[in-house]
């Protein structure tokens, strides 16, 4: 009985193991094929960037803070309106005039009426022309001296992090193009304003910071969004572009494969190139727009039939013809 059941054991594990080789090498006849393919070199234009990130913020932040500590009596504006300087934004009552007051009311209208008269609120007036950005005091809340009233912005910028391999290609009115994470399609054109002269430490990495002023700040703007900006650091017309994996490169420079004609090895010509982006890259000499240059692709193969079958698949019987 044991010598049965033994043998039958072994049986499986041959069977298995059968299955399992016909199967990997079918999956063999999956893999890349590398061919190769002659393009022509094109004449277009070619932009070269500079990609990082960045957030929105106010240019000049304002926080409007009582010159005494008291009580807000009215907010005559609301978050997102623009105001101008000199424009009264809220009225305030001093500590003892909330207190005078308070007092009075309880006399009654005539009396409230007299104290409000004679003593004055204080006025909290805008010292810019911006945006309100926060207002979220109540009439009636009680505020220090430390405490802001309202917030207000003179223009929404984005300030950019820029790596500091990169900075030395950034320059003061630089174009440069803002996305939004919110609104990626929404493409806003900037120019950098400024470039701060202090590095900072971010992700144990040392950037350095630019404003870009927006040519016109969207509505959608708001402050805290994360942005995405391509600085544009050089640009080419009628430039001689190939596809960047037509350009090689090895100890001694960079170069290309020039066609032969067909069943013939390609040529090695030596290039010098310029501007490059992810897709193209500009050559400056070595060839010219009629020259043809072998580019190398890989290529997706299926399964051959002649890579063998699996034997425990049903098959089809080769036809027989008759005489």
């Amino acid at each position: 009985m044991f010598n049965k059941n033994w043998k039958v054991f072994l049986v499986m594990i041959i069977v298995i193991g059968v299955a399992a080789f016909f199967y990997m090498r079918s999956k063999s006849g999956s893999a890349s094929k590398e061919e190769s393919k002659e393009i022509t070199p094109t004449v277009d234009f070619i932009e070269s960037y500079v990609t990082t990130t960045g957030t929105v913020l106010p240019q000049n932040r304002l926080a409007l803070k009582p010159p005494v500590a008291g009580r807000v009596e009215q907010i005559l504006v609301k978050e997102g309106e623009m105001v101008k300087t000199g424009q009264t934004l809220a009225w305030m009552s001093s500590t003892e005039r909330a207190a005078v007051l308070d007092a009075a009311r309880g006399k009654g209208e005539a009396e409230l009426k007299y104290w409000e008269d004679a003593y004055k609120p204080i006025p909290i007036l805008s010292p810019i022309d911006g945006e309100v950005i926060v207002e979220t005091v109540q009439p009636g809340q009680t505020l220090t001296t430390a405490d802001a009233v309202l917030v207000l912005s003179d223009r929404l910028i984005v300030r950019a992090q820029v790596d500091e391999t990169d900075i030395g290609k950034v320059k003061l009115q630089q174009p440069a193009i803002i996305s939004l994470d919110a609104y990626p399609d929404k493409k806003v054109n900037s120019t950098v304003e400024h470039i701060y002269y202090e590095s900072k430490t971010v992700n144990n990495v040392t950037i350095y910071e630019a404003d870009l002023l927006p040519e016109k700040v969207p509505d959608f703007f708001r402050s805290g969004m994360n942005a995405n900006i391509d600085f544009l650091v050089d640009r080419k017309e009628n430039a001689l572009l190939v596809p960047a994996d037509a350009v090689h490169k090895d100890k001694e420079g960079s170069y290309v494969l020039l066609s032969q004609g067909q069943g013939r090895e390609p040529m090695r010509r030596a290039v010098t190139i310029g501007i490059t982006d992810d897709k193209n890259t500009e050559i400056l000499s070595g060839i010219t727009n009629n020259d043809k240059l072998v580019v190398s692709a890989s290529k997706y193969m299926l399964p051959s039939a002649d890579q063998g079958t699996n034997p425990f698949m049903p098959s089809r019987g080769k036809p027989t013809g008759k005489k």
